[in-house]
């Protein structure tokens, strides 16, 4: 084992959405400090949102992410209508699980072909690979434009979608371009299978863990926008009970709030969704995925790949399923008149868990708002992972060895770091008489 002092920071990581540095501090063989530190300003949504009427909520929410925009657009509509005491027609649940699916697939797909996969094809970047690997790129292009089209049809556009609105949609396309989908969703479900078994030949790091886990769960089907919480150590609360078991709190290293599950770490996201829910998957993707070796037990965050792969299988199937019976409403949204009182719901992201809170008064305007990211609650799971990955991979690697392993790690939770506040820097000081010492940072 390497008896030389580590002392690396990395000032940008690359292939993560948002910023942030990562600093690694080593000696005598042993890992000391692993500090992942988000120094981005927070970008301070919930106060914009105070004293807004609620008509404007899910328009700024969209604001927040550019990548799931729908998901904290819904999860605000949601709260909103649960308080309001609005019923929406099957239909529209229908479409904003749709819209909400093919959030998912061009996430995944951008994630998986732009982020992930360069670290194990040993690519500095997507671009680089797709010259190398044309083939392989092109069909997660495909497979994100299938998701951007549907995000369009029914949200207006792709990014930041405007079609949302408390009580439904604020118009809705013609039944005959909605299943003109039905064709081009079961295309992309080939592809998705087709990538789900390259994913599947790649040689994935084996680095399980011991951890806890967190999604919703659904009696009734894989969960987007309903559901119980659920943890791997035990728990089983209603949405109502969440600020009674996680609570976020201030490290003085980051600008970001950690947040913890009964003073714990925790992981949200695909793979803690695919655990917990494997039953509600399709039976095609249930066995395409034990095909692959995925049977929903999972603790190696390597294979988030390989699972985010699988639920755009799921996704495409779903779709596909919804548009066969599909009905359009004769009106695109129910009347709603505000409520006086304090709302809270919890959806499920690309990218995980994400809960927000409303107070209003009896006007409708937001007295008080609290919005917790998938981001902000995996980052204590992930400083986690990396005290107890790095010495397994060896200190004795050198200072780019490390800072490449450290940083495929933590693309495998998919960070949206602009989402709350921002993301990532590594460096490494190596001791001045160690033969392979070298100091400075990594761009």
């Amino acid at each position: 084992m390497s008896k030389r002092t580590i002392h690396l920071n990395v000032p940008f990581i690359t292939r993560l959405e948002g910023e942030a540095s990562l600093e690694l501090d080593a000696s005598e063989g042993k890992l000391e400090q692993v500090h992942l530190k988000i120094f981005e300003p927070p970008r301070l949504f919930e106060q914009f949102l105070v004293g807004k009427r609620f008509s404007d909520v899910p328009e700024l929410s969209a604001r927040i992410c550019g990548i799931c925009p729908m998901a904290y657009q819904l999860t605000s509509i949601l709260a909103m209508e649960k308080l309001f005491n609005v019923q929406v027609p099957e239909s529209i649940e229908k479409l904003r699980r749709i819209m909400n699916l093919a959030e998912w697939i061009q996430s995944h797909a951008l994630h998986i072909h732009f982020l992930a996969l360069p670290d194990f094809l040993g690519f500095n970047n997507g671009l680089e690979m797709a010259k190398a690997h044309p083939d392989i790129f092109n069909r997660g292009i495909l497979l994100q434009a299938f998701g951007n089209r549907i995000l369009a049809l029914l949200g207006g556009r792709s990014v930041h979608p405007i079609g949302l609105r408390v009580g439904g949609f604020e118009a809705l396309p013609q039944l005959d371009e909605l299943l003109a989908m039905q064709s081009q969703a079961e295309e992309a479900r080939k592809l998705s299978k087709s990538l789900v078994n390259y994913l599947a030949t790649l040689s994935i790091p084996d680095y399980p863990q011991p951890f806890d886990y967190v999604s919703l769960k659904s009696a009734h089907h894989y969960p987007v926008n309903q559901g119980h919480i659920v943890s791997a150590s035990g728990l089983v609360i209603d949405i109502g009970a969440y600020t009674e078991h996680f609570h976020e709190h201030q490290e003085p290293h980051s600008t970001a709030l950690y947040s913890l599950l009964d003073g714990s770490d925790y992981l949200v996201g695909p793979l803690a969704r695919f655990n917990h829910n494997f039953s509600q998957l399709d039976i095609d993707t249930q066995q395409l995925a034990k095909a692959v070796g995925q049977m929903g037990a999972s603790r190696n965050m390597h294979d988030s790949i390989l699972i985010r792969a699988l639920e755009i299988h799921y996704a495409c199937q779903e779709i596909l399923t919804l548009l066969t019976a599909l009905e359009i409403p004769t009106k695109p949204y129910v009347e709603v008149t505000p409520i006086a009182g304090t709302t809270c719901h919890a959806t499920e992201a690309p990218r995980g868990l994400i809960y927000h809170r409303y107070q209003f008064d009896e006007a409708g305007k937001v007295l008080a708002c609290s919005i917790i990211p998938p981001t902000s609650q995996n980052q204590a799971r992930i400083e986690k992972d990396l005290r107890n990955a790095v010495p397994r991979y060896g200190l004795e690697h050198s200072d780019q060895e490390l800072k490449q392993f450290c940083e495929q790690l933590i693309r495998n939770y998919d960070p949206c770091i602009s989402c709350s506040t921002h993301f990532l820097t590594f460096k490494v000081n190596r001791a001045s008489n160690d033969k392979t010492a070298n100091s400075g940072n990594y761009d």
